[in-house]
């Protein structure tokens, strides 16, 4: 019987392990935490996001980083089929809009649980508390691995720590340092699906305001890089939400990189412009600082006027067709100054990792060392928030589960 050593208990190592163990193997799964799937448990603010129910060939276009490595993995384990094994243990699903699928429950303790069960029937052993320090190979194939506590003997070991985001659920790069000893290269990571840090003063004055049905668009260097539409939201130390969160991703080097807001995508110049003239018709010695709050929230109407740099006490009626192009202008592309990310601390993900090319996408095994898999967000492999990571993570375990038991 083979031996199986997997390292890390989080998604991918999780279903790594039920896929290894039913296919034969001897399967032990060490995990440096407390308890298994630490990151699942608060992933979509505790309900779990843990996968998205798009069409499998559009799937592809929500995966940023390595999206042709994933087709393998993808189409042999899709969001069907990891949905009806959740079914299988005893977790039924529900829809939400972007396709989302969540835990019917809201609970993410249930995807974890669900898991654990599975893991139980199918016999896998699992060791709580303690860390790898080295995966021992000799002459290019994996002999042992050696942990604070011990050196277990194994035939494969499947690699499934994560990245470094969220640094307190145990993703603390150490999985990059064991792919590293072995000679593999590791693309340098960098959080991903994190807030944008502004020191633009007037945003602080926003903090916890959200803004739906808004086009974000992203500037490096002064050239479009990405644009979303959706939501977001201001925080006290820059802007957050679903579409900065996308954005985030395309950003390598905090250096001249500016958000605009669309505050009325919906509206063009000219019909927004003809909006405002309307409104300031129906209330021709309103001052202009009381004027916008038909068009947006009051604290940000607040804001509009401050950043316009008109007078806050002039009536609207005395407002130029000048001094309305520049409100026109801030309405429809709101800047905002971009100094930073928010870190790992507060990123969902992190990009970078071990160097796709070195792993065989057909099987999830190095290349450069036999018998040793990886799986999940320790590759740089990665998409957009909406429950594609956490599929990348199953789908991959899952083939990594698979492969070592049959090569």
């Amino acid at each position: 019987m083979k031996k199986v050593v997997i390292i890390g208990g989080g998604a991918a190592g999780m279903m790594a392990s039920v896929f290894a163990a039913r296919g034969g193997a001897d399967v032990l799964l060490i995990e440096a935490n407390e308890k298994l799937g630490k990151k699942i448990y608060i992933t979509g603010k505790g309900r779990c996001n843990y996968t998205n129910a798009t069409d499998t060939e559009d799937f592809f276009n929500s995966v940023f980083e390595g999206k042709r490595f994933a087709y393998s993995s993808v189409y042999g384990f899709d969001h069907t089929m990891l949905m009806e094994l959740f079914e299988s243990a005893g977790m039924k699903s529900k829809i939400e809009r972007g396709n989302r699928v969540f835990p019917q429950s809201d609970k993410a303790s249930d995807v974890t649980k669900a898991l654990k069960r599975l893991m139980d029937e199918a016999g896998v052993e699992v060791s709580l508390g303690e860390k790898v320090r080295k995966i021992i190979a000799q002459d290019g194939q994996v002999k042992a691995v050696k942990t604070d506590k011990r050196t277990v003997e194994c035939d494969s070991v499947i690699l499934c720590t994560g990245g470094k985001s969220y640094p307190t659920t145990g993703s603390d790069g150490n999985g990059y340092a064991l792919a590293k000893d072995l000679g593999h290269t590791i693309e340098t990571p960098r959080a991903a699906l994190v807030p944008f840090v502004s020191d633009d003063k007037w945003i602080k004055n926003l903090a916890g305001l959200s803004l739906v049905n808004v086009e974000g668009s992203l500037w490096i260097n002064g050239k479009l890089k990405d644009k979303r539409f959706g939501e977001m939201l201001f925080t006290h130390k820059g802007i957050s939400g679903p579409i900065v969160l996308t954005m985030s991703c395309f950003v390598e080097k905090y250096e001249n990189v500016k958000v605009t807001v669309d505050l009325k995508p919906a509206l063009t110049r000219e019909v927004l412009d003809k909006r405002i003239l309307k409104d300031f018709s129906e209330n021709t010695n309103k001052e202009f600082k009381n004027s916008l709050d038909k068009l947006m929230p009051k604290s940000l109407a607040a804001e509009v006027v401050y950043l316009s740099k008109i007078d806050p006490h002039k009536k609207v009626n005395q407002i130029t067709a000048k001094e309305r192009e520049v409100l026109v202008d801030l309405i429809k592309a709101l800047p905002i100054n971009i100094k930073s990310d928010a870190g790992f601390n507060e990123a969902i993900i992190t990009t970078g990792g071990v160097k796709l090319k070195e792993v065989n996408p057909s099987t999830m095994e190095s290349k450069l060392v036999k018998g040793l898999y990886m799986a999940g967000e320790v590759l740089n492999l990665h998409g957009f928030t909406g429950g594609f990571n956490l599929q990348l993570a199953f789908s991959t375990g899952h083939l990594a589960g698979e492969s070592c038991c049959t090569e």
